[in-house]
C-alpha cells in the first residue's frame, strides 16, 4: 500500500508512534523511527527489520529543539534523498488546572506539541517540494476540538495542531503536499496509565462504543493518509474516538 514511501514518524519508541511505524513497515513503507531513548530505538528498529527489509533506520533526537529538527532533516536527506510522510506524533500531556498552570508548564508543552509540529513540517516540506509531493500527519487530539477540565494548557497546544493543519494544508495544496490531522479520543497508552480507576471508568463509560481506542486503531486512519487512497484528501481532521 505504501509501495516504499519513506516515511518519518516522531516519538514512534512505543505507544501510537510504534503501532504506526510497524503497520507502515508491513504495508510497504521505509520507516524512520525516532525518540530521546537510543537503546529502545534499537529494540525497535531490530524488530522492524524482521517485519520486512526495506531500509529502515532510527534518529535519536529530542524533537522540541529546533537545532535537533534541522539536524534530523539533514540525515534523511542524506541518506534517502526523499521523503514522503511525515507523521508529527511525538507529544507529552501534563494535566494543571488553570490555578495551578506554571509557565515551565506550558513552555514545555508548546515545544514538543505545538511549535515542534510546525517546524518539522517546514524542514520536511524542503524535501517533498523537491519531489512535488507527499503526506503530512498530524496527531491532535480530542481534547483540542472538546477541550476537558485540568487540560487547558494541553488542550491549546492541541488545538493549535488543528490550526497548523488547516493553514498549512491550504499553503501547501498547489505543490501536492497533504496535510491532515488525527484526533484520538481515549487510547490505551502509557499516557492515560497515571488516571484513577474511578477518572478512567468515567471516561470510558462515555464512549458509546463501550471500549478504549488501541494504537492499532489509529495507525490505520494514518496509513490511510499516508497512502495514495487519500491522494485527493486535504485539510482534514478525522476523530478516532469511538
Amino acid at each position: 500500500m505504501l509501495n516504499n514511501k519513506v516515511c518519518f514518524i516522531t516519538g514512534s519508541s512505543r505507544g501510537i508512534g510504534w503501532s504506526l511505524a510497524k503497520l507502515f513497515a508491513k504495508n510497504g513503507g521505509v520507516v524512520i523511527i525516532n525518540g530521546r531513548e537510543d537503546e529502545k530505538l534499537t529494540a525497535n528498529l531490530d524488530e522492524l527489520n524482521q517485519i520486512s527489509s526495506k531500509d529502515h533506520s532510527k534518529i535519536n533526537a529530542d524533537i522540541s529543539k529546533l537545532k535537533n529538527i534541522k539536524e534530523t532533516y539533514r540525515i534523511i536527506y542524506s541518506k534517502y534523498k526523499r521523503l514522503d510522510v511525515l507523521v508529527n506524533n511525538a507529544g507529552i500531556l501534563t494535566d494543571a488546572l488553570i490555578g495551578m498552570t506554571t509557565e515551565t508548564l506550558v513552555d514545555e508543552l508548546i515545544a514538543t506539541n505545538q511549535k515542534a509540529v510546525l517546524f518539522n513540517i517546514q524542514y520536511a516540506i524542503k524535501i517533498m517540494q523537491r519531489q512535488k509531493r507527499g503526506s503530512i500527519i498530524n496527531i491532535a487530539s480530542i481534547i483540542g476540538r472538546r477541550g476537558n477540565v485540568g487540560q487547558v494548557a494541553y488542550g491549546s497546544t492541541k488545538s493549535a495542531v488543528i490550526g497548523i493543519t488547516y493553514s498549512s494544508a491550504k499553503e501547501l495544496a498547489p505543490q501536492n503536499i497533504r496535510v491532515n490531522a488525527i484526533a484520538p479520543g481515549l487510547i490505551d497508552t502509557n499516557m492515560i496509565k497515571n488516571l484513577s480507576k474511578d477518572k478512567l471508568n468515567d471516561l470510558r463509560n462515555s464512549i458509546l462504543m463501550d471500549r478504549l481506542g488501541k494504537p492499532e486503531d489509529v495507525a490505520k486512519v494514518a496509513l490511510f493518509f499516508a497512502s495514495d487512497l487519500s491522494e485527493y484528501v486535504t485539510g482534514q481532521v478525522l476523530g478516532v474516538d469511538g
